[in-house]
């Protein structure tokens, strides 16, 4: 499960105070015990009762426009700063699943009832409300391919909830959660941690009942322009060397796709010639495609 972090005593701060501590101690936030350094801070700014109310209220007088201009999320998240390449500052909203927002957008719409890891860590306090409810599993990635089916060897740890004052460390590629509604209306605070590296890193959606996982979630934008590319200009060219060479393992199977695609007569031929690839995601996803 998540790494629990003693929240200190420390007294309330404002989003300024934390934001100037943040900067005022840089770090590497693939080191854990250093990044989990940043949890009490975090928890500070959790004591204040009134900040989160007030730069609502600000954002409504100028009908969400910060917000608009800066926040990728859906409207669950309020972004408190905009992202800086190091870490994000947000405020998510978690409603029960009878309140009319769940009802009328559907739990999927919070994320609930979906098993996921994530390819970044993060820190989370219990700001408001009883909190949602989440079961934690966890699994080793590394002698993993990351191919759909592939059994994903979680172990279950506990169902437990994100309860006011709570704090917690979700490591990344690490720790596996199947989210739950709050009994009732629940905002957590998050420090996420960023990397340049993450949107290379896999992040996975899970098979619970086969064990396994379902499917990879992470898309970056490049991938999606490959799929493209392969139709316009000199796209081919560009997608026969990324999909031989890049080093990543997704854009490589990206590019072989859109290759076959765009060259189905050639397909069997890119794929056979894949199944070789020393790579166990690249071999296997070739595999399958030549599997009748």
């Amino acid at each position: 499960m998540p790494r629990l972090i003693d929240p200190g005593q420390g007294a309330a701060i404002g989003l300024d105070e934390l934001i100037d501590a943040l900067e005022a101690n840089p770090l590497d936030v693939r080191d854990e015990d250093a990044f989990a350094s940043w949890g009490p801070l975090l928890a500070r700014l959790g004591r204040n009762p009134d900040f989160l109310a007030d730069l609502a209220i600000e954002e409504l007088k100028t009908r969400c426009a910060g917000q608009a201009r800066t926040n990728g999320y859906g409207a669950q998240v309020f972004l408190l700063r905009p992202p800086n390449g190091r870490y994000v500052l947000r405020a998510n909203f978690w409603p029960a699943r009878d309140d009319s927002v769940t009802r009328a957008s559907g739990p999927a719409a919070f994320f609930y009832d979906l098993p996921h890891d994530h390819n970044f860590p993060f820190l989370t306090y219990g700001y408001l409300g009883p909190g949602y409810w989440s079961d934690y599993y966890e699994y080793d990635v590394a002698p993993l391919a990351g191919l759909p089916g592939e059994t994903a060897g979680l172990r279950f740890t506990e169902r437990s909830r994100l309860e006011p004052g709570r704090l917690m460390l979700y490591r990344m590629r690490k720790d596996v959660h199947v989210q739950l509604p709050p009994d009732s209306l629940s905002v957590s605070l998050n420090i996420l941690g960023s990397d340049p590296a993450q949107p290379w890193l896999d992040q996975y959606r899970f098979d619970m009942e086969r064990g396994t996982i379902a499917e990879g979630l992470t898309l970056t934008a490049a991938e999606a322009l490959v799929a493209v590319a392969v139709h316009i200009g000199n796209g081919l060219d560009l997608a026969e060397r990324f999909a031989r060479h890049h080093p990543c393992a997704r854009m490589r199977v990206t590019a072989l796709d859109a290759l076959a695609s765009a060259l189905p007569h050639e397909a069997p031929a890119l794929f056979a010639r894949a199944a070789g690839d020393p790579d166990r995601f690249v071999a296997g996803h070739a595999r399958a495609r030549l599997s009748p």
